[in-house]
């Protein structure tokens, strides 16, 4: 078996950090409810999802970290955060973030936030939500404590070159509104509109794929 040699990894190998989604509640008793009325799957079919895929789509010159995101059901910023961090000293410069739902939300609140030890070359917003007092189509969630200052989201655009937003017109998680509202905040991201790709809850995207092997 090969051992992981992180050094070589590092020189040679571009990095992208995939943050999954999740639920947050600013109330405990709304995630007491979630739980006892969600639907449950007792089978659920196995996902060729995107994002799962990342890795062999974009190939060997790319190494693609997906970290498990703490207690996803009921997420909590400050724990995500210090989970988020921990992945810090494995990364080198210019490392695309793609933050899916929830978590773009938390790399939107994060990057505004805080100041990172490697330079961000791209950011892309898939699916995401405006801000913390969001709707989520009459959910319980309501993005827990998630949520940052709306005034402060044009310092993305002077820590990160590029910047995208992935709205679907056809999103029945967070509503396209929240995608137009996040680019009318972020003039500087490229909005990319979709009509078909529901909450980007899809077994290919293509045009994401392109905007990673085309950025310079």
């Amino acid at each position: 078996m090969a051992l992981y040699n992180f050094e070589e990894t590092k020189m040679k190998k571009r990095q992208l950090i995939f943050i999954h989604g999740g639920e947050a509640f600013s109330k405990y008793d709304d995630f007491i409810s979630y739980l006892k009325t969600q639907e449950i799957e007792l089978h659920r079919a196995p996902s060729n999802r995107w994002h799962k895929h990342l890795q062999e789509d974009l190939g060997e010159e790319w190494e693609v970290i997906k970290p498990a995101m703490p207690n996803a059901q009921n997420a909590k910023y400050e724990e995500w955060k210090i989970w988020f961090e921990r992945y810090f000293t494995f990364l080198n410069e210019e490392v695309v973030l793609i933050g899916h739902s929830q978590g773009g939300m938390f790399l939107t609140k994060y990057l505004i936030e805080n100041k990172t030890p490697f330079t961000v070359k791209a950011l892309f917003l898939v699916g995401s939500v405006h801000n913390s007092s969001a709707t989520f189509n009459d959910s319980l969630e309501d993005g827990g404590d998630f949520g940052y200052d709306d005034t402060e989201i044009p310092l993305l655009a002077k820590k990160i070159e590029h910047i995208y937003i992935a709205h679907s017109k056809d999103d029945f998680v967070v509503p396209f509104e929240q995608g137009e509202k996040l680019a009318k905040a972020l003039p500087e991201a490229e909005f990319m509109v979709f009509e078909d790709k529901n909450h980007f809850l899809i077994d290919e995207f293509p045009e994401l794929i392109d905007k990673i092997r085309n950025l310079e």
